[in-house]
């Protein structure tokens, strides 16, 4: 944001960009500060979230390169996130020519293609990404060791890097169906239940604020998660072997959704 900018540059050695005006106002910091901030220009591949149209990429890569106290690192680009395009050589290669093009035109050395992210990794395994990127951004590799779109551990990893505790606050026998006329809940959502009779059900301490239900799952599977609130979260722990009572603990592995929430959430503690 153009609000962040001061801070970018006291903070950042560089930064990923897709606006010229950003960039200009970068540079203004940086010379203001006497500090040298690095830019990798995004390219938009196809994907339609961030980034310049390859036909854009070389006058506006000679605009950055004219501005002071700004070093243009190189390009970059990001797949797999809001259209769902899946890396391919094709559209890795239109960096590195986009690369060459602007070396030809401003006689520049491109230091960095920033190919992708945990998603390009198996197109690198395959041999089948684009002679010259020579850098990929993952975070979901390293923190979870695992590949959300090809629903796939990473080889060689361990998946078990972040657990999610809860506290149980509450532990009874109740009715599995509401009783009572039925409406909407809190979130305006109308909600189905099944009668299975009287169940065991803990309430442990996180709810929607915190999380999406579907970012996490149970480590012992014989529990099962019925429904949250805000900041309460209801389990079935009838067919639990272990003993649940007020004070247990409760634990969950998290997907890469379920890890995004849980780190913004500032209910929930880190460690």
């Amino acid at each position: 944001m153009l609000s962040e900018i001061e801070d970018v540059v006291k903070y950042a050695d560089g930064s990923l960009n897709s606006e010229l005006i950003v960039i200009e106002e970068l540079s203004k910091k940086a010379s203001l500060l006497n500090k040298i901030h690095k830019v990798i220009l995004m390219v938009d591949v196809g994907d339609l979230r961030e980034g310049i149209l390859p036909k854009d990429v070389v006058d506006i890569a000679g605009k950055v390169i004219k501005l002071p106290n700004i070093e243009f690192e190189g390009l970059g680009t990001n797949v797999g996130c809001y259209g769902g395009v899946l890396p391919s050589y094709e559209n890795t290669k239109i960096l590195v020519e986009l690369a060459k093009e602007i070396k030809n035109r401003y006689g520049v050395n491109i230091k960095t293609l920033s190919g992708g992210s945990t998603v390009t990794l198996g197109l690198l395994e395959k041999g089948e990404i684009a002679p010259g990127i020579n850098q990929l951004r993952i975070g979901e590799a390293i923190l979870l060791a695992y590949d959300i779109k090809n629903l796939k551990p990473i080889p060689g990893t361990e998946q078990n890097t972040i657990t999610l505790k809860t506290q149980v606050i509450e532990l009874k026998v109740k009715p599995s169906y509401p009783i009572g006329e039925i409406g909407r809940d809190a979130f305006g959502n109308m909600v189905h239940f099944e009668d299975k009779g009287h169940r065991k059900r803990a309430i442990v301490a996180l709810g929607k604020q915190d999380c999406a239900l579907d970012g996490i799952t149970p480590i012992d599977s014989s529990i099962e998660i019925l429904g949250s609130s805000s900041d309460h979260m209801i389990l079935d722990v009838t067919n639990c072997k272990k003993e649940i009572h007020v004070g247990s603990i409760i634990e969950f592995n998290v997907s890469y959704g379920g890890m995004l929430d849980l780190m913004t959430s500032k209910y929930v503690e880190k460690n």
